[in-house]
């Protein structure tokens, strides 16, 4: 097929200052890379002639080093929607310099179709091949899905990075499927995880077409860190509860789906459950397919993962295309607005389990800003699952910063996920099962099974205090343990007497 081709910086000098652009990628796998390095090139060079340039970036999810970062540390970033886990995009939103929009992944699509942003200006998109059907262009995405039916459908202009990195066969991953607008919008017809209900490819009007920018360039992919005993321990006490919820006859012997949030205690809690020969073989409906969740395939431990985006190693990621006949059959690569889908997460019953920044003795859950207004990543998709699913677990180490710091807080300074949808809470300590419990017997389980040994105590003291009532709370003494860390660095110099004078 015959088609324009353009280089990375053409296509960067095409884009005008103002403008949104919708990208692909869902975390840092399947972003076009060749473009967005040319464009933060031309905005530093844009403010060095004392011109603006600034754009708006709409994605699926958080995204790479060469679009967050670089774009932020160019400053040239309007607005960001709906999340991110960069630290320079962190640094530079604390400083007030760009509009961030926190929000679910599962509502971006309809966000974007209802003018929530305006207009989409630009997409680029990576793709792994490209084919003539007439009339359209049939485009392949790479390793993960996101949003990109949506914004390739509203686009006004596409650009298209046919990255050789990736195979083509990735296609047989892939199953692509729009949601209709409100009001007229249908029954989602998937009817088990590793259904296929869609396309592999997406259609596109030639007409938007600019150009198309020929690459090689590997995935801007994270590395894990080695697991720790702490997250090790975290591990464990999961499979425990899982062993011991099958016991009571909780979950069924065949298990539900299981969700597991991106990051280093995820892919931690992924491999333990793998390690664990009890458990039956699962199924995975989720936002992202982790190297540990690769390996389990292989080791026969996961019949099938339904998500967005492989977010995996290079090396991993090799080992999927390599062994893309077996992968096919047991990884569905779906967009945001499924794999993140109130109705399909409540329809399997998934267990969500994510990562949280603090919980407090009520079981209510901060994931997103330190000390109340330091942003530190965002909500991401969690709450599409904690509030949707069959269980809601959070997991984090009860302690950080080499102990001065307490993830078990009187009251969370910031809140994302409210008690209301918190089910359990698990830390290296052991585990607190806040099911058909009240706000006493709560604090209780959080208290003595979740907090570290150094912090029992001054919880216990922030019990004493708090006044009557059907949540004790002491108002003067709620935030003092982020007040104390404020001021002098440790949390474990609170002194609740001195903040009821």
């Amino acid at each position: 097929m015959a088609y324009r081709k353009i280089t990375a910086a053409e296509g960067a000098a095409m884009i005008k200052d103002g403008e949104n652009i919708g990208f692909s990628g869902f975390t840092p796998n399947g972003v076009p890379k060749a473009v967005i390095r040319e464009l933060s090139k031309r905005a530093v060079a844009e403010h060095d002639a004392g011109r603006p340039f600034k754009v708006g970036i709409l994605t699926g999810a958080s995204s790479c080093q060469s679009l967050e970062g670089d774009f932020a540390n160019a400053h040239a970033i309007k607005f960001r929607a709906p999340f991110s886990t960069n630290a320079d995009f962190r640094r530079h939103a604390n400083m007030g310099e760009i509009d961030y929009e926190d929000m679910h992944l599962g509502h971006m699509a309809e966000r974007l179709r209802r003018g929530f942003y305006g207009d989409i200006d630009w997409a680029i998109i990576e793709v792994s091949a490209i084919e003539d059907a007439g009339d359209k262009l049939r485009i392949f995405l790479t390793s993960a899905d996101g949003i990109v039916p949506t914004i390739v459908r509203l686009a006004k202009r596409v650009i298209l990075e046919l990255n050789t990195f990736h195979d083509p066969r990735v296609r047989y991953l892939h199953d692509e499927y729009e949601c209709a607008e409100y009001p007229y919008r249908q029954p989602i017809p998937l009817l088990s995880v590793g259904g296929r209900i869609g396309k592999e490819y997406l259609e596109l009007d030639p007409s938007k077409l600019v150009g198309v920018v020929e690459c090689c360039i590997p995935e801007e992919a994270r590395s894990f860190k080695a697991v720790t005993p702490e997250t090790e321990a975290i591990g464990n006490h999961v499979v425990d509860f899982f062993l011991n919820d099958i016991k009571k006859g909780h979950i069924p012997p065949s298990m539900f789906p299981i969700q597991s949030g991106v990051g280093v205690t995820g892919n931690a809690v992924m491999r333990a459950i793998g390690n664990n020969a009890q458990l039956p073989k699962l199924e995975v409906f989720s936002e992202v397919v982790q190297d540990a969740i690769i390996d389990m395939m292989l080791e026969d431990k996961i019949a099938h993962a339904s998500v967005a985006a492989m977010t995996v190693s290079n090396e991993c990621l090799r080992k999927v295309y390599d062994n893309i006949g077996f992968f096919k059959s047991r990884i569905t690569l779906r967009p945001s607005e499924l794999s993140n889908s109130a109705e399909l997460i409540h329809r399997f019953g998934v267990i969500a389990m994510n990562t949280a920044l603090e919980c407090d003795i009520y079981g209510n859950e901060n994931s997103s800003h330190v000390c109340g207004s330091k942003l530190m990543n965002g909500i991401g998709g969690s709450c599409d699952y904690e509030r949707n699913g069959s269980i809601s677990i959070f997991y984090t180490p009860s302690t950080a910063k080499n102990g001065c710091i307490s993830a078990i807080v009187p009251q969370c300074c910031h809140i994302d996920s409210t008690e209301h949808d918190v089910d359990v809470i698990i830390t290296e300590q052991g585990i607190a099962d806040l099911r058909g419990k009240g706000p006493a017997r709560r604090a209780e389980e959080i208290i003595e099974n979740c907090a570290h040994p150094d912090y029992r105590p001054l919880l216990r003291e922030y019990q004493r205090i708090a006044s009557q009532g059907h949540e004790p709370c002491a108002l003067r003494a709620a935030f003092a343990f982020h007040d104390t860390l404020v001021n002098k660095g440790d949390m474990r110099l609170t002194d609740f007497a001195e903040y009821m004078k």
